[in-house]
């Protein structure tokens, strides 16, 4: 994780790889971030949550490296996970039965928004929250 001291308000980048931890790797940077820029527990809660569903989104449908970026905003922060894969994520209804498949639902529901900005010949999904 490269994090600069001096500038509290700095990009927080951070390489994943595709085997187990990478998920627990980046919501530490992630709980980091919000904490030295001073931006509530809750809203770091919810980011936690949605980096979660985005890098296991990236590791179990992407290809390739995968990569975090984590961005202050105004009004909170940007998450952006880039995977080398084009396939775009895909918002499903939920079905009862399944215990899966409810990750994008949970991004949409705590992120002011979300989207896929094409990126190489992969993909970046990114989502905004506020707090």
């Amino acid at each position: 994780m490269r994090l600069v001291l001096n500038d509290p308000l700095a990009e927080v980048r951070v390489s994943l790889t595709r085997e187990g931890g990478s998920c627990a790797r980046a919501r530490k940077a992630v709980r980091d971030a919000a904490g030295s820029w001073g931006l509530s527990d809750d809203l770091a809660d919810d980011a936690q949550l949605v980096v979660t569903e985005l890098v296991s989104n990236g590791i179990d449908h992407g290809e390739g490296a995968i990569s975090l970026a984590v961005r202050r905003t105004t009004g909170g922060m940007l998450l952006e996970v880039h995977d080398e894969s084009p396939k775009q994520p895909v918002l499903r209804p939920v079905d009862p039965g399944s215990a899966r498949g409810r990750g994008m639902q949970l991004v949409q529901a705590l992120s002011v928004r979300w989207g896929t900005t094409p990126d190489g010949g992969g993909k970046v999904v990114w989502a905004q929250l506020e707090g």
